[in-house]
């Protein structure tokens, strides 16, 4: 008997046991009942917004770099038809880079909540089976793998890279504008599929079917979902508190005062070098580097090269030469800028005219004394060394320079990426690149 009604009882515990072994596939797996087409329309327009920023201010990032005139300056080779946007980076305003950047990595970290919960929401379907029910919807899944795969590659080597944990094999650079375009092909794929639909969404609050069709159920929506513990507004709640902390968290690293300080997520950002005039954010040390009081002591000269031949100057003769003031930030591609300092200096124009260009100053290929690692030589395109506040600086905020803000000299042009205002200038070059 007991046996009889151990095997009795066992077809009673059949359904529990497959509801334990149903697999992704299977709708009834997924049982949050936030999840549904509405949640997931206001999150996909959020990101709709987002996401577009992103890759506008992402390419003016890389049209700041000036890729097209010379191959030090571009860590994308063959590129063909996706720089065919590129055009001369302006001097104006000073502030631009500062700002198209720091839009870029704030943004970015902002949206970092948005996309995991819209991923959230939409996990169900990427298991749905078939894979491809027509052809349509094929494209819509190669669209969702390409949209997916490249949000996820472009956040996570752009969130690496601003806290400087460079995992990723070879150039970020390279890395990080390939896949941006890889995103961007199933981006705009998934929002011409999509799009329609979310609008329609969010007017009705409900998916429709066709005229004179009753409403169809909610294709997100949990079958058999478990009790509520949290509402869909709330859910949308939490998504906002992640990204407004994450804001608040990491905005400073382009602000001065508070906000600065509790920059948490900004490596660089808040990093200040002591007290005095020099003390405000640099990206590489002179010690990082390997440049020491031997390299910039008194044997060190700069060399001017040009039509005019090749002119060698000390400190104390460029000293010696009419001096300009420029009051200009320096805005790195990690997101974090510093406020305007003002820097002191020979113009870029007047040492192109002592190299033998007195009336069109133009291009400039900078060396700098740092032996190793990336942009230890830049060009400048001849707009950036003809306005009038493009600087070789000897002194910053009316002290010289320190060995970490690039002394004996430096450059400062303005809105350039900060790795273009090249420390420890030992060549500049004069001529068309």
């Amino acid at each position: 008997m007991p046996e009889r009604r151990r095997i009795a009882s066992l077809p009673d515990r059949l359904p529990d046991r497959l509801t334990a072994l149903r697999t992704p596939a299977d709708p009834g797996f997924w049982r949050s009942p936030v999840r549904g087409v509405r949640f997931t329309a206001v999150l996909g327009l959020v990101l709709l917004v987002g996401l577009t920023l992103l890759f506008v201010t992402g390419l003016l990032s890389y049209a700041a770099y000036n890729p097209d005139l010379d191959p030090v300056n571009d860590k994308t080779p063959d590129k063909g038809l996706l720089g065919f946007y590129l055009f001369a980076w302006p001097t104006g305003p000073h502030w631009l880079y500062r700002l198209t950047q720091g839009l870029h990595v704030t943004v970015g970290i902002v949206l970092v909540p948005v996309l995991l919960a819209k991923l959230w929401s939409v996990i169900p379907r990427l298991f749905a089976l078939p894979p491809a029910r027509s052809v349509g919807h094929a494209l819509e899944r190669i669209s969702l793998l390409l949209l997916v795969g490249g949000a996820l590659f472009e956040f996570l080597t752009g969130l690496l890279n601003i806290q400087l944990d460079y995992l990723f094999p070879g150039s970020f650079y390279t890395l990080h504008f390939f896949g941006a375009w890889v995103f961007l092909a199933g981006f705009v794929a998934h929002v011409a599929l999509k799009l329609p639909q979310a609008v329609r969404v969010l007017r009705s609050g409900i998916p429709r079917g066709e005229p004179d069709t009753p409403a169809a159920p909610d294709p997100l929506a949990a079958p058999d979902p478990l009790p509520a513990t949290l509402s869909r507004r709330g859910a949308l709640a939490m998504v906002g508190a992640g990204s407004l902390l994450l804001l608040v968290t990491s905005a400073g690293r382009s602000f001065d005062g508070p906000l600065r300080r509790i920059a948490l997520l900004t490596p660089r950002g808040s990093t200040e070098q002591g007290p005095g005039p020099n003390a405000f954010q640099v990206n590489k040390t002179a010690a990082a580097v390997r440049i020491t009081p031997a390299d910039t002591g008194e044997r060190w000269r700069l060399t001017v090269r040009g039509p005019a031949g090749e002119l060698r100057f000390s400190r104390a003769e460029l000293l010696a030469m009419e001096q300009h003031s420029a009051a200009l930030p320096i805005a790195c591609v990690e997101g974090w800028s510093t406020s305007d300092q003002l820097w002191r200096g020979v113009r870029l124009s007047d040492l192109a005219a002592l190299a033998g260009y007195p009336d069109s100053p133009p291009d400039v290929f900078v060396e700098s004394l740092q032996r190793s690692g990336s942009f230890r030589k830049a060009a400048l395109r001849d707009n950036q060394v003809r306005d009038g506040r493009s600087l070789l600086a000897l002194e910053v905020n009316g002290a010289p320079l320190s060995p970490d803000h690039g002394y004996p000299a430096r450059i400062i042009v303005p809105a350039a990426p900060g790795v273009l205002n090249t420390k420890w200038v030992e060549t500049l070059t004069f001529g068309e690149l």
